[in-house]
């Protein structure tokens, strides 16, 4: 299919809202919407007559509440995208606590397009991308002490990193920029001792394996720097996301790679608090779709 599959994530949230205007300015062609009509009425009126795909939504469209419906609908929508065979997918957001009230237990839609498009031991991983501004998680939705890291799944996706760089956007040569673990890098082991056991060994494999990285630096000064590398790499979502979405906001947008087909969506969430009150800013969803256009 040469089609980009967008869902409107939870019917509940601003998701339709922010796909019917971004389809509004945009105009793409070869776009199948993953969505319910009820639902896309509720929020407004679409100026094109794009293919919709229904998923089953038998409730009324109660803006800002938190439902099992609405995660089963969500859910049912970002399956239904890995399904078809599209060119790409864009998703809207959706909410973690309403996927697990339908018994869902994925921690975001990046677990569950892992779940469905994975093949052959790939991973999905999410890689932020704010114009030159790129950023890829090591770890995703993790209580901080829960974050585990090793040398060889370190290695495993950077290495997975510099092969999307060089076939999909034509980076032959990517500088990666590898941030710490701990305050400072750890002072020599004063304040932990990821870098010294894990990281810098990752790193010394992955330079002999011709990958152009960093030491690990300390996060709060390489982020000054994000725009000398390719790619900066952060250890845990926080450490990633807060500079990316200080100086990017709403253009930032999250992008899934590592499956055969590529996923983006906008940096943010289903804003439950605005929802229904046609006040949300379309911003990243358009971002979301023209990164998938380009």
């Amino acid at each position: 299919m040469n089609k980009i599959a967008i869902t409107t994530g939870d019917p509940n949230g601003i998701g339709a809202e922010i796909t019917i205007k971004a389809l509004n300015k945009l105009s793409p062609e070869n776009v199948i919407l993953i969505s319910n009509r009820k639902v896309l009425d509720f929020y407004g009126k679409l100026n094109k007559d794009y293919e919709i795909i229904e998923i089953p939504y038998d409730v009324e469209v109660a803006p800002g509440k938190i439902t099992k419906e609405a995660g089963e609908f969500s859910f049912q929508s970002v399956k239904k995208a890995c399904q078809i065979g599209a060119k790409a997918i864009v998703t809207a957001p959706v909410a973690k606590n309403a996927l697990y009230l339908a018994g869902h237990k994925f921690n975001g839609q990046t677990e569950i397009l892992q779940k469905y498009l994975a093949r052959d031991g790939q991973l999905a991983e999410m890689l932020f991308v704010a114009g030159g501004f790129r950023v890829l998680l090591l770890t995703r939705h993790v209580a901080l002490k829960e974050i585990s890291l090793s040398k060889e799944m370190v290695v495993e996706k950077i290495s997975n990193l510099k092969n999307f760089f060089v076939s999909h956007l034509g980076i032959k040569e990517p500088k990666f920029a590898l941030c710490a673990f701990n305050p400072h890098a750890g002072e020599d082991g004063i304040l932990g001792r990821e870098e010294i056991e894990i990281l810098q060994p990752a790193v010394d494999k992955l330079r002999a394996c011709g990958v152009n990285i960093t030491n690990p630096l300390p996060a709060d000064t390489l982020f000054v720097k994000a725009l000398d590398y390719d790619c900066c790499i952060a250890n845990y979502h926080d450490q990633g996301l807060i500079p990316i979405k200080t100086v990017a906001g709403d253009k930032t947008v999250n992008m899934t790679i590592g499956l055969d087909i590529i996923r983006t969506s906008p940096g943010h969430g289903t804003a439950f608090d605005i929802a229904g009150k046609n006040i949300a800013d379309e911003t990243g969803m358009i971002e979301a779709i023209k990164a998938v256009l380009d």
